[in-house]
Order: structure tokens, then sequence, then C-alpha cells
């Protein structure tokens, strides 16, 4: 809670002072959050999950994250919000609105051999097996394919896959078939992971590099407990929210990385 606290003064100095670099009336990432100065975004491939996070629609600016049940966010940490539909349940948390991003971009994309997630018991699901008419039976800890089940790639075979992964994955699952990753390879759509229980995941949005000194900045974004819409974070930086890639602990308003916390999704 001093944590909080403390964040919620400092940003109230900072996030003023440079708002100016704040498009309000723009709707993506790209378009709403301009860069400080002799700063560059880097390029991306047309289509990759990257272009997909910059370009994801965000609500108006000053819209308030609301969790599944309508109440708002209490704690003022984020600076927009993805224009992102949640269940009226309390499943999406943070691990579980990543893999929804990545899964989504997929679908959209058509790449549906590459949606696959792995349950906290370790069973790799693939969207593939949802298409074939297969669902998951579950028994304890105990899981079995079992046939008969409606097939197709129709939106709402998709839903059903989301909503089974969403109920069994997290944190945890999610780092162990994640492959670590070099804070000096980073790109947008990594992500910094503790997998626990608790545990947390921040989603790395965007990366820009300065042209003349070669640092680099990146955007962050998350979900959190309970349930509730996926947000961009402020930061302790002059620079908010943009935070300073560094190979060290990273500092956010919700949670603390260690080092070496990085990852990306398998290929």
């Amino acid at each position: 809670m001093k944590k909080i606290i403390l964040f919620t003064i400092l940003i109230s100095f900072t996030v003023n002072f440079y708002s100016q670099n704040i498009n309000k009336n723009e709707n993506s990432i790209i378009e709403r959050f301009t860069l400080p100065d002799d700063y560059e975004r880097i390029s991306v491939e047309e289509n990759s999950f990257t272009e997909y996070l910059r370009k994801y629609p965000l609500k108006k600016y000053g819209s308030p994250v609301l969790l599944y049940n309508g109440e708002e966010k209490r704690n003022k940490v984020y600076v927009s919000v993805f224009d992102f539909p949640l269940l009226k349940t309390d499943l999406i948390q943070c691990a579980d609105a990543v893999i929804k991003l990545r899964a989504e971009y997929l679908y959209k994309n058509k790449k549906y051999s590459e949606i696959k997630f792995h349950i906290t018991n370790g069973m790799l699901v693939p969207f593939e097996r949802f298409i074939n008419g297969e669902r998951v039976i579950v028994s304890g800890n105990k899981t079995a394919w079992k046939e008969g089940y409606k097939k197709g790639t129709s939106r709402d075979v998709f839903d059903e896959y989301l909503k089974f992964v969403y109920s069994y994955a997290g944190t945890y699952s999610l780092s162990k078939e994640a492959n670590p990753k070099s804070i000096e390879n980073i790109i947008p759509g990594d992500f910094f992971i503790y997998g626990g229980s608790p545990g947390h995941v921040v989603l790395v949005l965007d990366i820009a590099i300065n042209k003349i000194t070669g640092k680099r900045i990146m955007l962050l974004g998350q979900s959190y407990m309970p349930s509730q819409e996926f947000h961009i974070l402020k930061s302790y930086e002059k620079i908010s929210p943009w935070y300073y890639i560094e190979d060290d602990i990273l500092e956010t308003p919700e949670w603390t990385f260690n080092k070496g916390s990085l990852m990306e999704f398998s290929k």
C-alpha cells in the first residue's frame, strides 16, 4: 500500500508535466503516445503482433479501468485503457489477458495452428483440436480429450476455447511454456513474468530508441486481479508512461520483477 501511495504522489507531478506527449483525441498507441525528444519507434513487420498491439483500439482518453462486475479499479496506475471486452465472471486476469491478446491476433490472421497454450497441469491445449470437435474434460487434476462437439473456426468455438484456457491457465503455466529472452533482444509482444500463485505478468506494447544515445524505452500494459480491463501503465520516470529498458529489476506500480524476468511466446 505504501508503494502505491508513493507512486501516486510521484505520478501526480510527472504525468501532468509530460501530458503534452499524449494526443488525447487519438485512439491507438501509435497515435495517442508521442515520443520524447530524439526518440523514434523501432520498425516492425506489417501484420506482426507488434503492429497489432500498436494499433489496438483504445477507449476514450480518461476512461476508467472497469472490473468484470462493472466497478472501477481503485488504483489509478494507468494512463489509457484498451477497448478490451471482459466476461462477466472473474476469469480474465493478468496472464489470461496476455493470452487473449496473443490468441486474438493469431485468430484474426487465421493462424489457427499457432493458437495453443498449456494449462496448469502441463497439458497442451491446441485450438485445432477444438476446431476438430474435441473438448477437454476435467476431473480434479486429470484431463482428457473427448470427441463429439461442435466443429469449425467460428467465433463461438473460439470463445469456448478461450474461456477454457482462462479457467485453467495462469502465470505459472505461461511462464513454463514461454522462452527466456535477453533484454538486448526485447521487442513488443515480449513480457515480464513471475509465475506463481499469486504471480503477475506485464506485456511490452511498444519500444522506441534514442537516435543519439541508443537508449531504449518501452510501454507496458497489464490486467490484474480481480479480472479487469487491460490498461497501459504509468511509470516512475519523467517520461511516463514510458519506461527505460535496463538489464535490472523492473519496478511497475503493482509488481516488481527481478532481473531476468523477460520472456517471449514459444514459436
